[in-house]
């Protein structure tokens, strides 16, 4: 996309390997990607797939089931929760990957930050200082613990914040986190839901859709238009699924598309948010 760069994350919904969406993607049209991470996974493959399709590796997502222990007083689970995160950076410093994204946590009952978890956090972040590798803290449930995590991180230059727009609707009740943590922004996922369907204001995993753009309810022109105030004028950064959630049937529309039909649409949704990227700049 002329002078917008445009990347999407790979995802097991899409019906083929990671190393084929890295080719369908660029074919499509698309300047990058992310992967998930785990242990063994060929992030050398997707590596060189990258290099000989001209495509940015943009980011690593970092595994989240254990976020929580991270918080937990439990020296053990503790202790595993950040190894695995070490070791996720690990691969990205090994293979040049600018940022990791981690979730400050998982649990939507907890609401109380601990020092313990400050202080392994702190043990990531030390490890990540002077390695190239930026730690992006994404807002998920729980939104104490990214706040207390960026309070804690202020002024680090190896820490920034990776905004979720679908998450922001239906994790943090709509609160504008732009507005808060803007000007520490480095990398985007963006997706489109339907809010909170609990009429309580209740929330659940099952509301995080990851539905196409402008396939949901959210304002893109209010999106774009915060991106912008706060100077963010990097990459935009897709994360999306075909899959719907239990129970849910957003998504099916789009499991019944071939892959590179639903990618090819996810490109154009993606090119009309950039193309309104543009013109709001112009506009001032």
């Amino acid at each position: 996309m002329w002078k917008r760069k445009l990347c999407l994350a790979a995802s097991d919904s899409f019906g083929m390997s990671t190393s084929d969406q890295i080719k369908a993607f660029a074919q499509i049209g698309f300047d990058g990607f992310f992967t998930d991470w785990q242990k063994d996974l060929p992030i050398g493959d997707y590596v060189r797939t990258a290099k000989e399709t001209g495509m940015i590796y943009q980011s690593i997502h970092a595994p989240f089931g254990h976020s929580a222990d991270l918080w937990n007083e439990d020296e053990v689970k503790g202790k595993l929760a950040l190894d695995e995160l070490l070791a996720c950076l690990e691969d990205c410093k090994r293979w040049e990957i600018p940022i990791m994204v981690t979730h400050a946590f998982i649990g939507f009952e907890d609401h109380t930050p601990t020092q313990i978890g400050l202080e392994r956090f702190g043990q990531l972040v030390k490890a990540a200082e002077g390695s190239g590798v930026k730690i992006a803290f994404e807002n998920t449930e729980g939104e104490e613990y990214l706040f207390a995590l960026m309070d804690e991180f202020e002024g680090n230059a190896s820490v920034g914040f990776c905004w979720d727009s679908g998450h922001e609707m239906c994790y943090n009740h709509s609160q504008d986190l732009l507005a808060r943590l803007g000007n520490r922004l480095i990398a985007t996922h963006l997706n489109d839901n339907l809010g909170i369907r609990d009429y309580s204001g209740k929330i659940t995993w099952i509301d995080d859709l990851h539905l196409l753009p402008f396939d949901g309810i959210a304002d893109w022109d209010y999106n774009v238009e915060r991106l912008i105030k706060c100077g963010y004028d990097d990459i935009l950064t897709f994360e999306l699924t075909t899959t719907s959630k239990p129970g849910r049937h957003e998504n099916d529309l789009y499991a019944k598309m071939e892959p590179m039909e639903y990618l090819t649409e996810a490109y154009k949704r993606a090119c009309r948010i950039a193309a309104k990227f543009e013109s709001m700049k112009r506009m001032g």
